[in-house]
């Protein structure tokens, strides 16, 4: 009995192990290529010269590679070389999609040359129809690993048998 409880177990929480201090995670949809171009459209625009950053509001959509971020609010922090993006900090109503892994939150904060992306606030993440929940998901878009923190909660779907 006791064996068939612990195999169940691990078949549950297969795609998401868990860790220490929170649960790790891995993503294959969100792994991806930070040196590739990020793309951004939205209803309007402010920049300010003076300290290297630019306001994108109003529906903004983001795309680098196979990944789309949506949210209200985008505020780009560009490089000392005002060539790169140093940071991108999204807010409001922030979407998160990649293949069949999709991820929602209050913020969502990129880095472009270290693939770090943190999303923090009432973090939903889902693969396939598995689901994960907490308030603090860090992800490394480089190697396609995160954690996710504060209260986790997690969804899944069993395998069903297959008919004969």
């Amino acid at each position: 009995m006791f064996k068939a409880w612990l195999l169940a177990a691990a078949l549950i929480t297969a795609p998401f192990a868990a860790g220490a201090a929170g649960t790790d995670i891995a993503f294959a949809g969100l792994k991806t290529d930070p040196s590739l171009p990020v793309q951004v459209s939205a209803d309007q625009l402010a920049v300010n010269q003076a300290d290297g950053t630019a306001v994108f509001t109003g529906h903004v959509v983001v795309t680098q590679g196979n990944m789309t971020l949506e949210a209200e609010s985008l505020q780009v922090e560009y490089a000392k070389d005002q060539k790169s993006i140093a940071r991108l900090l999204a807010t409001g109503g922030v979407k998160l999609a990649a293949g069949d892994e999709a991820a929602s939150s209050q913020t969502a904060d990129y880095a472009p040359e270290t693939g770090a992306l943190i999303l923090q606030g009432d973090v939903v993440l889902t693969q396939g129809t598995s689901a994960i929940a907490g308030q603090l998901l860090t992800i490394s878009l480089k190697t396609g690993l995160g954690t996710m923190e504060g209260r986790v909660t997690t969804t899944f779907t069993p395998a069903q048998p297959k008919k004969n």
